[in-house]
């Protein structure tokens, strides 16, 4: 990414002038354009910091007269639906990762995939649930295998409300808690330990979704000393669980060959009205407090960016280049478009009474579903998500030069030198 951003010409530092400084961004996957305005976000930022010292003291004074902690705000906010910002943040974060740590490691890549027991409230009666099982998943597995989780997660709902989570990252080789019981002098068993990873990936995420359940209901016996009648039903749901709780499938992740592909497949099913009920929140996570948070992450991967900033009139040209290149892939969505029966609305038939009251014929009203071009770098501004980033700089660097360069005279449009440019008499082009 630096080599492709050292291939355009930088201008100078910035000194505190007025108006916009045009960025282009090259990632792995992503090339971007934004126009950010470094003397007015630094305004903004002296605003703020004055408003917080002003909240700051607005507090203290409010300690000291009535001497107690404010109550923390209970929240308000309901998610229903994965929103189309985070969709698209979602696409440009995962083409700009660099994937290299995952690579080193020189294990497989499948795409696993964690799910839920048919009674699934009562393992996982809110979202905080759900990310309290992924975080204890992660520990287990550094525990078991000796390394840290790489890959990207993305959260999901099968049409009976029921989450299932989705992992692309290593497959590790060998059994479980081998490291372990080589190199600590006091080895402590854990579950799973000895087995391979399809058979540990089963054991532990089952123990991970009912320990919670199971400890709960363990207390509450302690407490009135008799069984509680969940028992036997959570104990079926385990035994079911556990043959079927979990997959790893190879196939899926072959297909990760570059980060544009990578991110495609982690929401082509938001482009398809067919899964788009996989998005959809349960009805039972539809309460303040208790949605599922964020939707996609990943664990133990960072950004590779490299940015430089452009003239305004070389920006321009690199917007329009770009959004003439995204044009040409042809790529289109759909959407639902209403029309009314005969194709035009009806006109009104007459206009009768005093208050003007309007009669007309009953119009059908009619959709139907339609492919439009999909809009980039509108206005110049924006991100395209590219098979690879730098070969894309690279290209994009040597046509602003030879954008800026005139031709030679000989390369004109309007022939050798020596002969006049058609429409004008008495000129020569030389």
């Amino acid at each position: 990414m630096s080599a492709a951003a050292g291939l355009f010409e930088k201008r100078p530092g910035w000194r505190g002038e007025e108006g916009p400084r045009p960025l282009f961004t090259i990632a792995p996957g992503v090339v971007s354009l934004s126009w950010p305005d470094v003397a007015r976000a630094e305004r903004t930022a002296e605003r703020q910091q004055a408003a917080d010292r002003e909240a700051a003291s607005a507090l203290g004074r409010y300690w000291a007269e009535y001497v107690g902690d404010p109550a923390d705000p209970e929240p308000s906010r309901v998610i229903t639906e994965w929103s189309r910002k985070s969709r698209a943040r979602m696409t440009r974060t995962l083409a700009e990762l660099d994937f290299t740590p995952m690579l080193r490691i020189g294990l497989k890549l499948p795409m696993t995939t964690l799910t839920y027991p048919g009674d699934w409230l009562a393992v996982a009666p809110t979202g905080k649930a759900v990310k309290r099982h992924m975080d204890q998943f992660r520990k287990r597995f550094e525990r078991a295998w000796g390394f840290a989780f790489l890959g990207i997660w993305k959260l999901e709902f099968q049409r009976r409300g029921a989450p299932h989570i989705h992992l692309w990252g290593p497959e590790p080789e060998g059994t479980a808690g081998a490291l372990r019981r080589m190199t600590q002098a006091r080895y402590r068993p854990a579950v799973g330990d000895g087995l391979e990873y399809r058979q540990w990936l089963s054991a532990v995420w089952t123990d991970v979704v009912f320990t919670e359940v199971e400890a709960q209901m363990a207390e509450a016996e302690e407490k009135t000393g008799r069984t509680d009648p969940r028992r036997d039903h959570i104990a079926e749901q385990r035994r079911r669980h556990l043959l079927a709780g979990t997959a790893v499938d190879f196939r899926e992740g072959d297909r990760m060959r570059d980060p544009k592909r990578l991110a495609i497949y982690f929401t082509k099913h938001g482009s398809f009205s067919a899964k788009e009920y996989q998005h959809q929140v349960p009805v039972e996570w539809q309460e303040p407090g208790a949605g599922p948070g964020r939707f996609w992450g990943y664990w133990g991967l960072n950004k590779a960016t490299a940015g430089v900033e452009l003239e305004p009139v070389l920006a321009v040209w690199a917007g329009r280049i770009l959004r003439r290149y995204a044009r040409a892939q042809r790529v289109t969505r759909q959407v639902t478009v209403r029309r009314t029966a005969g194709g035009v609305p009806r006109a009104v038939d007459r206009v009768i009474g005093l208050a003007g009251t309007a009669y007309a014929e009953p119009t059908k009203t009619r959709y139907r579903k339609v492919r439009r071009p999909v809009v980039r770098l509108a206005n110049g501004r924006g991100f395209l998500c590219v098979n690879d980033g730098p070969g894309l700089a690279g290209s994009l660097a040597r046509a602003l030069d030879l954008g800026r360069t005139p031709p030679p005279p000989a390369e004109r449009a309007w022939g050798p030198p020596g002969r006049p440019r058609p429409g004008v008499t008495g000129l020569s082009n030389a």
